[in-house]
């Protein structure tokens, strides 16, 4: 399973990046592949152990903020592994199918 997850304390004024850091490295400890950009952090590994690294996740931003936000996406998909991966060079691959060839001008 993937799951993306944005995780923000609140009440803590706008700039929020060191909280975010903290769940951030919650995430990067736990070994499972991840990634983060400017909304979310992705996630894959089994359901117990991705939502054990979530939830901790999130203790690690409620330890200093009094008020958590938390949104979760999941792709629940049994017997799929290195979707984070897998996912994003599929769409790549058909991004390249459309691209002009060598010396053609595009469309």
């Amino acid at each position: 399973m993937i799951v993306a997850f944005s995780v923000s304390p609140l009440g803590v004024g706008e700039d929020v990046g060191e909280y975010v850091a903290d769940a951030v490295r919650v995430v990067r400890e736990s070994g499972l592949p991840n990634r983060t950009d400017a909304m979310f952090t992705s996630i894959e590994g089994e359901w117990d152990e991705v939502m054990d690294v979530v939830k901790r996740a999130v203790a690690a931003v409620e330890a200093r903020a009094g008020r958590v936000s938390l949104v979760l996406k999941a792709d629940l998909r049994p017997g799929v592994t290195d979707g984070l991966t897998s996912k994003v060079a599929t769409v790549e691959r058909h991004l390249a199918a459309d691209a002009p060839a060598d010396g053609e001008a595009p469309a």
